[in-house]
């Protein structure tokens, strides 16, 4: 009995630390990523904003293939939808928390409404984009 006991916690306590471990590394790859594309948003967006949404695509993409290839490698279709989800709802709540703390709208990592179809091309890559590197399962 005593036995049972023990490896049935060991195993919960392996789940928890897996699923803590999982949940920083979401946020670590969304960090790097949110970087990059705050950065080419303050460099570029007023010039060229076409240019611009493509290259924070280009690192949306890039970082969701690292965060699967390095962190994830057997992730699902709903592990990296679930990640995507989470990368949009962190970039939504940095946009309030600066928007707070600042005073004034900043729009680094959503995109600016005044170009309706760029921003809702980056929520939509903040969701899709790990789910281009996820396994069909079978594996």
């Amino acid at each position: 009995m005593t036995i049972l006991t023990h490896q049935t916690i060991s195993r919960s306590n392996q789940r928890n630390h897996h699923v803590a471990v999982q949940a920083a590394l979401v946020i670590v790859f969304w960090s790097v990523a949110a970087v990059i594309v705050a950065f080419a948003h303050l460099r570029m967006s007023a010039a060229t904003p076409v240019a611009c949404a493509v290259i924070e695509v280009i690192a949306i993409v890039a970082m969701a293939g690292a965060y699967i290839c390095f962190a994830a490698p057997f992730a699902t279709l709903d592990h990296a939808l679930f990640t995507g989800t989470a990368w949009l709802l962190l970039s939504i709540a940095t946009e309030i928390g600066i928007r707070m703390i600042s005073g004034h709208q900043w729009f680094a990592l959503l995109g600016s409404p005044e170009h309706g179809g760029l921003r809702c091309l980056l929520l939509i890559a903040w969701v899709i984009a790990p789910a281009l590197f996820a396994s069909n399962g079978n594996e």
